[in-house]
């Protein structure tokens, strides 16, 4: 098979390729270095820069582009998720992004079961649509809430449901496509009659489908004899949907070229009935081999998935602390396999469960199989997460001898029956050459993944990666399966296709890559005259990591260091989730790749390497994609790999604003602890110049606050000086002493908000806690993270160290309220003070206010009332909204926790003038849609004081802090036992529709 080589342009090319596409595209074109960095890298091992980026906001503006680089006779190349595994989506070409605007899914019929979409819809967009009418489109990789139609089109996908209705191919009816020089045409099954018209027609259209009857008709046989005969045959073009048995059909045959014959500008897909109720039925086996020879026992019960894994992705998470309550949920053993049954009701599915759970208990599947049936929604889901996400989740190695398990060898598939026998073999190769792996996959389709722990960073490794993949290869050959099962051919299986196929095939494949790009410009190098495996590697022998040194400390499991941290992302993108979770709020809101975790850690990784991004800290490119990150800190609970932007971000800022004039918002808004103090000193001043009809225009302009905001009203009197005439409550009847307590309160709670404090130092009381404050006045500094403030980010924390020092060696415990605030004693206290044995012991002894009431052995009196509660981000993140879910169920509460990500509001980000109207469309995407769908009688709670206000001034309601929320219970069970300080904070909790809780409390004082 002839290899490929790279395609160059000179300078002048690529600026005439800019200026025809400006002139004739209507959406984004972009030849920045950026945007090159961003489409360099997907989820492969593979890096290749692209000439430019085009994001269409049409299909006819996709066939625009197409015709310019055919013109100029410049290679092109559409890709969707970016998720693909092994590289067909990156190139050095014009590279085309899908996903932001040609995303729909135009129609569904439901009566004849077909769906018409772009080539961006997400899967899981098609999915949730398709259930309305009680269809679903059955493939469905692990990437299937952020691949698009397109990608999974190109790849020929599957997923878990395969063995429900087949791989993509199956499921593909028609297509629209363009060819790279621009006949424009559907595609699908031809017959006789019409195969004749076509032909007879003429044109390009015509010849395509003569010299494709002509290569039919040369290699039928050759195709028949030659093609393995298992479900999940994906390597290679699908010359046997040419076949007079299967109809000639086009369209199918271009499923899972890779954008290597044709452009696919709309799908006609196939929708299969979609089982309404679902249940799991986990067994447990004594190792990944037994589990597989069990494979014929599995299918026998017609469950609609089959899923297996070893216990090496269970004991990398368990060594990382990961996903305990997950894996608990597992029954005893060495390797999982999870079956999934389907029917219409509960019972229905349950009872196949059931059966095939006896079938099993009584050894007849097997010896020493362990089972646990799973019907609860949540709990399958939990368990599904291991499959989709554990893999990526140990991605890096913990061990520094040995090297990362990376996808240089993914997804091979052989008979079901046979995987047994293949595994063992398979693992002995592996045992041969010395690497480790961990297996899991498709088990029902025959389909394994396997992460390997190659070494491609040496010259060495790289001649003995190339060695195993060779007799890899041979054995999957051996045992007639397929090179690939899922992920495609790309580039990382195309060199081996020969052994698979032999010479006579891979003409036949080359012929007909020429019938529709006989220029070789459509996404070159990938499938059939392709790059080797060991080219164009990303972290290849020629990567030099980059030692820095950083204000943060970034220490891991996996090694410590900015560039280590920053290899974390592997590129899997789930980021790119459109629902679900909090991660990339920017992402969703705008679909720029640049504001996806993914997209932010390659342009660091791509500033630490310095050939596309060469301004290393000075970078504007990094600073732009960074500027739209609201520092949720979603990634580092919702990435499977804990990719920590927020982290990042500061600690680039910190070195970016050395060379570059911070702006003037850090100075109102990040060193709002500093002067927040002295203003409180005159409330009525400060008030006069942030809300006056007059000033406040003014004010706000200096401070670069988006005058379309409500500035928060400082309080009358902060909360300490509040305390200070305030009388201590007796314990309530059913407390116990409880010991001593430090309330933590923070600038807002303090300054804006002394309501909230109030209401949890009473409550802490009447619980019977000794609550104390910290003698001085002491900031977490959090607001200085956005700007880059380090330096003084870390006085501050090691001023509250020292102070807290006495009593946090004597086990006192430190209970907060702002979620915001306390993330830095969880996050960022690690990071700046990380030698520091009482640092860690402060670490550990936070809590936010609801975990620690939850935790507290209390008769809690019944609250009746509906509650709808949206968790702060770093909440979230970093402490979990169950301790809040089960207080409310202690209180008897009524509560639905929304399923909300970011308020957009996110510290000073929403206040800020230049990010205004991406915090507004953050917050429209979900949250205040929801909560203007709320019942009016309906208590609106969340602990950030961003939150808060961000909901107030969305939707013109009060809302509540769960202290106020826990007071307002205490108060109404035993009446007239609180003193008045509390009834203020009391009243507050009550407070009308739409007024402004500051003002109220402004008001009543």
């Amino acid at each position: 098979m002839k290899e490929a080589t790279p395609f160059r342009a000179s300078e002048r090319l690529l600026q005439d390729i800019e200026t025809e596409l400006r002139a004739n595209v209507r959406g984004e074109v972009r030849f920045d270095a950026g945007s090159k960095a961003l489409y360099a890298s997907d989820a492969s091992n593979y890096r290749q820069i692209p000439l430019g980026v085009v994001v269409p906001v049409d299909i006819d503006d996709l066939v625009g582009a197409l015709d310019v680089c055919c013109r100029k006779d410049v290679p092109f190349l559409t890709r969707g998720g970016g998720t693909s595994q092994n590289g067909q989506c990156v190139n050095v070409a014009v590279v085309t992004d899908a996903s932001k605007y040609l995303n729909r899914v135009v129609s569904i019929d439901a009566k004849t079961r077909i769906a018409i979409v772009e080539p961006g819809a997400i899967c899981d967009t098609l999915r949730d649509a398709a259930e309305a009418y009680g269809l679903t489109f059955a493939p469905d990789p692990a990437t299937h809430s952020r691949c698009t139609l397109g990608g999974m089109i190109a790849n020929n996908s599957c997923g878990a449901h395969s063995v429900m209705a087949g791989k993509t191919v199956e499921n593909v009816e028609a297509l629209e496509i363009v060819t790279y020089d621009g006949a424009r045409f559907w595609v699908g099954p031809t017959s006789d009659a019409e195969l004749m018209a076509i032909i007879s027609e003429g044109g390009r259209r015509g010849e395509i489908y003569r010299k494709l009857r002509d290569l039919r008709d040369r290699y039928a046989d050759r195709i028949r004899d030659a093609f393995p005969q298992i479900k999940r045959r994906v390597s290679g073009f699908n010359l046997d949907q040419l076949l007079p048995e299967n109809g000639f059909n086009v369209a199918r045959a271009l499923v899972g070229t890779e954008g290597t014959c044709a452009v696919t500008l709309q799908a006609k897909v196939r929708l299969v009935h979609s089982p309404s109720c679902r249940v799991l039925l986990v067994l447990g086996f004594e190792d990944i081999y037994t589990a597989a020879d069990a494979v014929s026992h599995f299918n026998r019960f017609s469950p609609i998935a089959i899923e297996g894994l070893d216990r090496a992705i269970i004991r990398g998470l368990q060594a990382r602390g990961l996903k305990a309550e997950e894996i608990a949920l597992l029954p005893v053993g060495d390797a999982w396999v999870v079956l999934e049954f389907g029917a219409d009701t509960v019972s229905a599915a349950l009872a196949q469960a059931r059966e095939a759970h006896q079938f099993f208990k009584a050894g007849l599947g097997g010896e020493n199989v362990t089972g646990v049936v799973v019907e609860e929604k949540e709990k399958q889901q939990k368990i599904w997460s291991i499959r989709e996400t554990g893999a990526s989740a140990v991605a890096l190695s913990i061990d520094p001898d040995e090297p990362d398990p990376i996808v240089g060898w993914e997804d091979a598939a052989v008979d079901p029956l046979r995987l047994g026998d293949y595994l063992r073999q398979f693992q002995a190769l592996v045992d041969r050459f010395g690497y480790e792996t961990c297996l899991y996959g498709h088990f029902g389709d025959g389909c394994v993944h396997a992460r390997v722990t190659f070494d491609i960073r040496t010259a060495e490794g790289v001649i003995k990666w190339r060695e195993f993949l060779r007799e890899a290869a041979q054995l999957v050959v051996d045992y007639g399966g397929s090179l690939s099962g899922e992920h495609g051919d790309g580039q990382a299986k195309a060199e081996f296709l020969p052994i698979m196929y032999g010479p006579e095939i891979m003409q036949a494949m080359e012929e007909f890559k020429a019938i529709w790009d006989p220029g070789n410009r459509l996404n070159p190098g990938k499938v059939v005259k392709a790059y080797r495996a060991d080219e164009n590697l990303r972290m290849g022998p020629s990567y030099k990591p980059v030692k820095l040194t950083t204000k943060l400390t970034f220490v891991s499991p996996e090694g410590d260091g900015l560039q280590r941290a920053v290899e974390r992302c592997i590129g899997m993108g789930k980021c790119r989730s459109l629902n679900g979770g909090t991660m990339c709020p920017s992402f969703r809101a705008t679909r720029e790749e640049k504001y996806s975790t993914r997209g932010r850690a390659h342009l660091l990784w791509e500033m630490l390497q310095g050939e596309v991004i060469t301004d290393g800290w000075n970078s504007r490119e990094v600073k732009e994609a960074l500027d739209g990150c609201l520092a949720c800190k979603g990634c580092k609970s919702d990435c499977p790999t804990h990719t920590d932007i927020a982290s990042y971000k500061a600690e680039f800022l910190s070195h970016y604003y050395r060379r570059h004039r911070r702006p003037r918002q850090a100075l109102f808004m990040g060193r709002i602890g500093q002067w927040a103090p002295l203003a409180s000193r005159f409330p009525w001043l400060a008030n006069l110049m942030t809300s006056s009809r007059f000033m406040a225009p003014i004010s706000k302009w200096v401070a670069g606050i988006a005058p379309q905001r409500n500035l928060p009203l400082f309080a009358p009197k902060p909360f300490r000086r509040l305390l200070d005439g305030h009388r201590v409550h007796d314990r309530h009847p059913n407390a116990r002493p409880a010991g001593k307590v430090i309330l933590w309160v923070d600038t807002f709670n303090d300054h804006f908000s002394p309501q909230i404090a109030s209401a949890a130092f009473d409550v802490l009381t009447l619980l019977g806690y000794d609550v104390v404050l910290p003698r001085n006045r002491l900031c977490c500094g959090r607001p200085l993270y956005d700007y880059g403030l380090l330096d003084e980010a870390k006085v501050l924390l090691r001023r509250a160290v020292d102070e807290l020092s006495e009593d946090i060696l004597l086990g006192v415990p430190v209970v907060g309220l702002e979620p915001g605030c306390l993330s830095v004693f969880k996050d960022e206290l690690l990071k700046q003070l990380p030698q520091d044995d009482i640092a860690r012991k402060l670490s550990a002894q936070t809590h936010l206010l609801s975990d620690f009431l939850a935790a507290t052995d209390f008769q809690w009196p019944t609250l009746d009332a509906e509650v709808v509660v949206h968790g702060h981000c770093h909440q979230k993140s970093l402490f979990g909204m169950k301790s809040e879910t089960e207080l409310l169920d202690k209180l008897g509460a009524r509560w639905r926790l929304l399923e909300t990500g970011c308020c957009g509001m996110a510290g000073s980000f929403g206040f800020n003038n230049e990010h205004y109207e991406l915090s507004m469309r953050v917050a429209e995407d979900n949250l205040l849609p929801l909560l203007r769908a709320t019942p009016s009688d309906a208590l609106i709670v969340t602990n950030g004081f961003s939150c808060r206000e961000q909901i107030e001034q969305g939707v013109k309601r009060p809302v509540l802090h769960i202290a106020e929320l826990v007071l307002r219970a205490l108060k109404s069970a035993h009446a007239g036992h609180l003193g008045s300080r509390s009834s203020i904070a009391g009243d507050l909790t009550s407070a009308p529709n739409g007024a402004s809780l500051h003002r109220i409390l402004t008001d009543q004082a």
